[in-house]
């Protein structure tokens, strides 16, 4: 799928496209979109080198999936991906700061790690969302890869309590078996005492990725960074649900 194959307005009037970052121009696109979104935003502690950019040793590295508005040219969403080779070569993936990955290296199989994933403001709808995950799973069919590991986030703007009881709850529906569990290398700190009865919504991505069918690998992680807890979820390729894997798994494999 190249950089400008049009895919579906996700609104009206929107007429968007999506695709692979294919020069240096659009990958700092990407870095400046991820830096608006998680440094201006939701005040994360990105460390900036360059201003306005979010850059780290992972980029050069990773694939980048691009979505861009075809009518005013505006990047307005992105993730990279890490295959399990380019990990190899630069000295494992991303999440492996975050947790023991020890468990899932035993899995049979290719596996790839997606991260940074964002999107602007103004486009966050289903529409987006779908078209990004449209680009991922062409992206995992073309190159066979059998998992998808990543970091999602809930923020702690609260002092914890809201990551906690969101924790807790996808360990209860969502968890993964006991072959496929991580330990996080920071644990949550215990801030408050969350009350357990509190229902708390899920953050969009991270329902997307268990509509998916993704599950998570055991606790969270803290990353002070980013300020907000991180559970490894894990997705298993051929157990991709919905339109993605019948639109793909079926023709391609």
């Amino acid at each position: 799928m190249t950089a400008t194959s049009v895919q579906r307005q996700s609104r009206p009037g929107r007429n968007l496209k999506t695709g692979l970052a294919q020069s240096p121009a659009e990958l700092e696109a990407a870095q400046r979109l991820r830096y608006r979104v998680f440094s201006e935003e939701y005040g994360s502690d990105l460390g900036a080198e360059t201003p306005g950019i979010d850059a780290d040793r992972f980029d050069q590295a990773c694939d980048h999936l691009l979505v861009t508005d075809a009518d005013t040219g505006e990047l307005v969403a992105t993730s990279r991906i890490l295959h399990q080779s380019a990990a190899e070569a630069i000295g494992g993936f991303y999440s492996a700061e975050e947790f023991d990955l020890g468990a899932l290296t035993r899995l049979p199989g290719t596996m790839a790690e997606l991260g940074r994933t964002c999107v602007h403001p103004d486009y966050r709808n289903g529409g987006t969302i779908s078209l990004l995950w449209t680009e991922l799973a062409s992206w995992l069919v073309d190159r066979k890869v059998d998992y998808l590991i990543g970091c999602a986030s809930i923020s702690m703007a609260d002092g914890g309590s809201r990551a906690w009881r969101i924790a807790q709850s996808l360990q209860r529906d969502h968890l993964t078996g006991p072959d496929c569990r991580v330990m996080p290398r920071r644990s949550l700190p215990h801030l408050a005492f969350p009350d357990h009865h509190r229902q708390e919504e899920i953050p969009p991505l991270i329902r997307a990725y268990m509509r998916l069918g993704a599950k998570v690998c055991g606790e969270p992680c803290w990353d002070p960074e980013f300020r907000c807890a991180d559970m490894l979820v894990l997705l298993d390729v051929s157990h991709m649900a919905g339109r993605y894997s019948r639109h793909f798994l079926k023709e391609k494999r």
